[in-house]
């Protein structure tokens, strides 16, 4: 669900963001092709475990993201967007995350895949914090014909570097080591820093548009995942796996919906209008990931039901947006340019 689904979604939004960004022409073709038949193969060598050596499915699989990085590097560096080289070191986190998974398979150590799972939700996280606060307003103030609300700069600090922070703090293993209460603290400041930027692009207006509070929605897990690991770390009856739900079943799931349903149309030169179904998707996927965060709170005989149907929600909402933008996907462009 991380390296092969979220890593293929991230890649795929930001080799098709960069054509945007630098003005030249993105992957396409071939090399396009070969990127795509390697992240096909790292899949395989998974599923079927089919290759002798562990260490070369190891090498197959994290060569997608450093391949990756390669092709969205080589157009920034070109023009010198440096503000866009942000998602280079960032890329090389996830490389660093799906290596400690591989390794532990490599040493029989589960403890690598945790550490490196754990690290990989954080280092998400931090993507999808970094591309809300670009998109976000802009959607907002399009989608609803109102005013852009300005980001500011200090909160926009506050937010991305506390995210950054808890991200570096998985990924060097010092959350396991550090005192709890002081980790609380700074999933305390993070959740609030959140919880600010939220509710400044006004998501009560983007009532009758569920292009834009399907991604609200979306965001606002970021705050309550990070509200809940604080507790969890203060002490308070609340698992580590809730609140890290929170954040995959919860703030990935859901925002990978919403923006795959928006970019869909607009990079396919469509009018930013989905189909009727898309708006029980998010509603679906959204329950999903709140009855994925209550069920272990719940009866075991109970919370193994909640299991099933928030599974069979998540389910039929990307099933939902596969039949119903299928056509969209498999179609050229109708202003015939590239897309």
């Amino acid at each position: 669900m991380l390296f092969g689904f979220v890593a293929a979604i991230i890649v795929g939004f930001l080799l098709t963001a960069v054509q945007n960004w630098t003005g030249l022409r993105a992957t396409h073709g071939k090399p396009l092709a070969a990127l795509v038949t390697l992240w096909l193969a790292g899949r395989i060598l998974i599923l079927t475990n089919i290759s002798p050596f562990p260490w070369l499915t190891a090498l197959v699989d994290i060569s997608f993201l450093v391949v990756s990085a390669v092709f969205m590097g080589q157009l920034v560096f070109k023009v010198k967007q440096y503000r866009n080289m942000i998602f280079l070191p960032v890329l090389l986190l996830l490389v660093i995350g799906n290596s400690l998974t591989h390794l532990s398979v490599l040493n029989q150590n589960p403890a690598f895949y945790i550490w490196g799972a754990h690290s990989t939700v954080m280092t998400i996280t931090l993507i999808i914090t970094i591309i809300a606060g670009r998109v976000l307003p802009m959607f907002t103030a399009n989608g609803t014909q109102t005013e852009k609300v300005p980001n500011l700069a200090n909160l926009e600090t506050a937010v991305i570097g506390s995210t950054l922070f808890l991200a570096l703090l998985y990924l060097t293993n010092l959350s396991s080591t550090l005192p709890n209460m002081v980790t609380a603290l700074v999933f305390v400041f993070a959740a609030c820093s959140h919880a600010i930027r939220a509710m400044r692009w006004r998501p009560q207006v983007t009532l009758g548009t569920p292009l834009v509070w399907s991604l609200h929605l979306s965001y606002w897990f970021i705050p309550v995942s990070f509200g809940l690991f604080a507790l969890h770390k203060a002490g308070v009856n609340i698992t580590a796996s809730t609140a890290l739900h929170g954040l995959t079943a919860g703030a990935i799931s859901s925002i990978i919906l919403a923006m795959v349903a928006r970019i869909s149309l607009g990079h396919t030169g469509r009018t930013l209008t989905p189909h009727w179904v898309m708006k029980y998707a998010f509603m679906l996927i959204v329950f999903a990931a709140i009855s994925r965060i209550c069920a272990q709170h719940l009866q075991a005989n109970i919370s193994i039901n909640i299991y099933l149907i928030a599974a069979g929600c998540w389910i039929l909402a990307y099933l939902s947006y596969v039949i119903f933008y299928w056509k969209i996907l498999t179609s050229p462009r109708p202003d015939g340019r590239p897309g």
